[in-house]
């Protein structure tokens, strides 16, 4: 049960957030994971790699990159294609998801904004 005091801050820390925003991180980058997965193909616009590449570049484990990739990919935000037997990803060229992408990353610039992102994050590992 959350204290009614915990309810306040949740909405304090959500409620002048952009609605898209948060929608973004409710259903597409729900974990750090994800968030590591966005930020590195915004910066990395052209890549298109298998799931042991780009756990290698973000430092992470293959099986928990390759669930995250998976659950990207599902929601618009990767695209998955086969190059022979290899199953390689890349960023969702759907132009409004490049846009939503963009505004997640530039909003994350702001500490404010970074702040009200790992909390929900956190509250949503609950």
């Amino acid at each position: 049960m959350v204290s009614a005091s915990g309810n306040d801050l949740a909405a304090r820390l959500m409620g002048d957030m952009d609605p898209r925003l948060l929608e973004f991180l409710k259903t597409k980058v729900n974990s750090f994971v994800k968030w590591d997965l966005v930020r590195f193909f915004h910066e990395n616009p052209h890549t298109t790699d298998t799931a042991e590449n780009v756990a290698r570049y973000a430092g992470r484990d293959p099986a928990t990159i390759a669930a995250e990739l998976e659950e990207l990919t599902e929601n618009g935000v990767l695209e998955r294609r086969q190059v022979g037997n290899l199953t390689v990803y890349s960023l969702a060229t759907d132009e409004e998801m490049r846009k939503l992408i963009e505004q997640f990353i530039l909003a994350c610039e702001d500490r404010q904004f970074r702040v009200k992102a790992i909390y929900h994050i956190i509250r949503g590992m609950r």
